[in-house]
């Protein structure tokens, strides 16, 4: 099987098991889009993709996605940063990000502000939020949801920034189920004081279902869409 047939195969089942969720929630699956995480693999997956129909893919690996991004600067897509980012990188990932998804602390928001403004493009951001019990926030990506709101604020106020949402990945050896229902919490908060903040990015491949039922607008997809990472 080539390449290419490898990743429709893997897309199209994906596909299906996005919209018999969304079906089995009574939403339309067009309301979720599958983002593509790229991590580790070759701009021509990310080729192949595009000609696939993928709109929108993710990486987490600053240099890696810098990159790719610029061997793939002719194809229509929206790249989406969903790794932990450090401040003095925040500016320069504003540079070929689209979206923004782990904005989860004050510090990122000066420079992915500066780097918005040097491009000359707004950049969407979403606020990742944690969902882990206090023994696995140590090391692990997301602001308190105690903070989340004052973090969203700084968000919509920066220059260049729009505020379109949250993102979050569901604790350790737990079930989804709990933690979403969580997030569904708290992005109504949110919507309360951001009412344009509708994007809710949730969900992997292994727990996509349980995000889909809890009203997730985006999943991030790598291994059942690519295939195990080399």
């Amino acid at each position: 099987m080539s390449r290419r047939a490898e990743l429709a195969a893997g897309l199209a089942a994906t596909q299906a098991r996005v919209a018999e969720a969304a079906r089995a929630a009574g939403r339309d699956p067009d309301e979720i889009t599958i983002t593509v995480v790229t991590k580790f693999f070759p701009a021509a997956d990310v080729r192949h993709l595009a000609d696939l129909g993928v709109t929108d893919v993710g990486e987490n690996r600053h240099q890696e996605a810098m990159a790719k991004a610029a061997d793939c600067a002719d194809l229509a897509l929206r790249w989406h940063y969903i790794g932990g980012l450090q401040s003095n990188k925040a500016a320069a990932v504003a540079g070929y990000a689209d979206v923004v998804e782990s904005v989860d602390r004050s510090r990122l928001v000066g420079g992915l502000s500066r780097g918005a403004v040097e491009r000359g493009r707004d950049l969407d951001c979403l606020v990742q939020v944690s969902l882990d019990p206090p023994e696995q926030r140590d090391g692990r990506s997301g602001v308190h949801p105690d903070e989340l709101m004052a973090l969203a604020d700084s968000v919509a106020t920066a220059e260049g920034l729009v505020l379109r949402g949250l993102m979050a990945v569901a604790p350790l050896g737990a079930e989804p189920e709990a933690a979403f229902d969580e997030l569904a919490r708290l992005a109504e908060l949110l919507r309360a004081q951001h009412p344009e903040a509708t994007v809710l990015s949730a969900g992997m491949s292994n727990d996509l279902e349980a995000a889909v039922s809890r009203g997730a607008t985006h999943v991030r997809i790598g291994r059942a869409v690519l295939g195990e990472r080399p």
